[in-house]
């Protein structure tokens, strides 16, 4: 075999092994959680979610081969720009004033605010095609994190990393919040009937953002934080009214398998009828919304 080509194979080889022991701790985690809280029913759970899980996987392999290295020099020349034009309102320095692990919270409390503004705004005509592809797992579990549209990775990159590089945090706090971020995105994707109870006044359970993925016409345009659940509450789009027991997923044909999802966002249609189909839905959830009272925050 010609070294080039060996030397390639063996370098794609060590990207897809780094990636699997990157997932291999939350593997484990949810793993173990399933099998407590589900006990035997965990088995056919699996089975249901299955199809899924092959489509998230598939999606993960594809961003880790073919988009990662670009959004890591996305976001290289996002802090380029940000110093070349002088855009930093604030120097990694001026930080220093704060204990690390406060410098720290409030770096995810800031990804959290603008991760809010920016899921928001793939909630509208022209990102929500690629930002479907997310909401199209109708098993929705750990997993579901992994699968997102190479245009709305680049979507979230730009907008996450450009505030925070221009509020000129230190790097480590740029990458501990996104760390933190990333994989406390995992927990709420989770199929776990937890509430957090009194906790959920603050932060985002599993099923407050399940029923963010609900196909249901009341759930649209709700529950947008990642970590911060107060940051639903205190702009109006909080909504747990119990246990999310109805069908997850999006109206639109996806088509099958990755490629279908991928090809998805190419279609024009995506970006009209559709769209404008659950706009009107979301509207008409919006009235049974409000007259169906206050939100539901108790439980696990």
């Amino acid at each position: 075999m010609d070294e080039a080509v060996l030397s390639a194979l063996l370098h794609v080889a060590r990207i897809l092994w780094d990636a699997l022991i990157a997932i291999s701790i939350p593997a484990a985690v949810f793993v173990a959680l399933a099998i407590i809280v589900k006990g035997r029913d965990v088995f056919p759970a699996a089975r249901r979610a299955s199809k899924e899980m092959r489509i998230n996987i598939g999606m993960h392999i594809l961003d880790v081969m073919l988009v990662s290295p670009f959004v890591v020099a996305l976001i290289a020349g996002i802090a380029h720009a940000a110093d070349s034009a002088n855009l930093r309102i604030l120097r990694p320095g001026h930080w220093e004033l704060l204990p690390s692990a406060g410098v720290i919270f409030v770096a995810v409390f800031a990804g959290d605010l603008v991760g809010y503004w920016r899921h928001r705004l793939e909630h509208t005509q022209f990102l929500w095609p690629s930002h479907a592809i997310h909401h199209s797992d109708t098993e929705m579990s750990w997993l579901t994190l992994l699968r997102f549209h190479p245009f709305n990775r680049f979507s979230t990159t730009f907008f996450d990393f450009s505030f925070l590089i221009i509020l000129g945090f230190p790097e480590y706090a740029v990458f501990a919040a996104v760390f933190i971020r990333h994989n406390y995105g995992y927990l709420i994707h989770a199929d776990l009937p937890w509430t957090f109870g009194k906790f959920g006044y603050v932060f985002v359970s599993p099923v407050m953002h399940r029923w963010h993925h609900a196909r249901d016409p009341a759930a649209y345009g709700s529950n947008f934080a990642t970590v911060f659940s107060i940051l639903d509450r205190v702009f109006g789009t909080f909504r747990v009214p119990g246990p999310c027991q109805v069908p997850l997923g999006v109206g639109e044909n996806m088509g099958k398998g990755v490629v279908g999802q991928l090809s998805y966002p190419f279609r024009l249609a995506a970006y009209s009828a559709s769209f404008q189909a659950q706009h009107d839905l979301m509207r008409q959830g919006s009235v049974r919304a409000v007259a169906s009272g206050p939100a539901y925050v108790s439980g696990n």
